[in-house]
């Protein structure tokens, strides 16, 4: 496999590229894309997601970033956000793949350290030796796409409960396969995450994130363009516009008081660093929004 010069980043493979959804999370057969693509899922990286494929019948290949994989039902196969990857399976292959934006998948681990962990450790996990039931995996992921295109109350919370399961799934198979090579620009890219989810309120500084890390502020920089294709301050903002955004959508709350959620002292401020990297002012922005779902 062949790496190219350019590679292409997708939120769904073959989609254009465009501003994360909020608490994003799609499930889907295997099939739906790939058949139609003779099998074939190109080079191309998630910036912003992390997938889970389970392989339940069928096999192939798979490459992620330098390592090459064979697959042999039935497996996951955990691909982090920011992850180079390329799969090839073999004709009729079954399965499901789940794709979730990075704010839905920390919602779903529920601040646990090791449901994190393994999905944002690329490999290929083999059922065999873990205790898993194959089709209990199965069963849970079929229910997943029932309830994705059923717009009924209570889908939000019945997806992301069902989506902690299969992180649990993830983690019991990853605790039985042997560990993979270290990636160090992933992991320091991993943690400094994390730190953006506890600090960007309050912490706006890449400064400050690369002291807590241990690392110098170029180093930090040097991982977020390797593995995620931006600066470590652009990953700080998109943090803090993703948690705007969503007030803006999902509630009442005033302009000035989503600026002080968001961490902003002065609303005018706010509106002008929401204006500058969304392209629309706060109120426009809900204005869209709402119209949209009206439509």
């Amino acid at each position: 496999m062949d790496r190219p010069a350019a590679i292409p980043r997708y939120y769904l493979y073959g989609d254009p590229a465009r501003d994360v959804e909020l608490d994003f999370l799609h499930v889907e057969p295997i099939l739906d894309r790939s058949g139609p693509n003779d099998w074939t899922i190109r080079p191309h990286f998630h910036p912003d997601h992390s997938q889970v494929m389970f392989v339940a019948q069928g096999g192939g290949e798979v490459r992620l970033e330098e390592a090459v994989y064979k697959l042999y039902a039935p497996t996951f196969i955990v691909i982090p956000a920011g992850v180079v990857h390329e799969i090839r399976f073999q004709e009729n292959t079954e399965g499901h793949v789940l794709t979730a934006a990075l704010v839905g998948l920390r919602a779903a681990a529920r601040d646990d350290a090791a449901l994190l962990r393994a999905a944002t450790t690329a490999g290929v996990l083999p059922l065999r030796n873990s205790g898993l039931d194959p089709t209990g995996v199965s069963l849970l992921l079929n229910d997943m796409t029932r309830e994705f295109v059923w717009q009924a109350p209570g889908r939000r919370a019945a997806l992301l409960a069902q989506y902690t399961r299969l992180l649990v799934f993830v983690l019991r198979a990853g605790d039985a396969a042997e560990a993979p090579p270290p990636d160090r620009d992933l992991d320091l890219l991993n943690r400094y995450r994390a730190l953006i989810e506890t600090h960007f309120r309050h912490e706006r500084a890449p400064s400050f994130y690369a002291r807590a890390l241990a690392v110098t502020p170029a180093r930090l920089n040097a991982a977020c363009r390797a593995r995620a294709e931006t600066t470590a301050s652009d990953l700080l903002y998109q943090r803090i516009l993703i948690e705007a955004k969503r007030h803006l959508a999902y509630t009442d709350h005033t302009v000035g008081e989503v600026a002080h959620i968001a961490g902003f002292d002065d609303p005018a401020y706010f509106s002008r660093f929401f204006s500058r990297h969304v392209g629309l002012s706060p109120g426009a922005y809900r204005q869209s929004v709402r119209a949209g779902a009206a439509g």
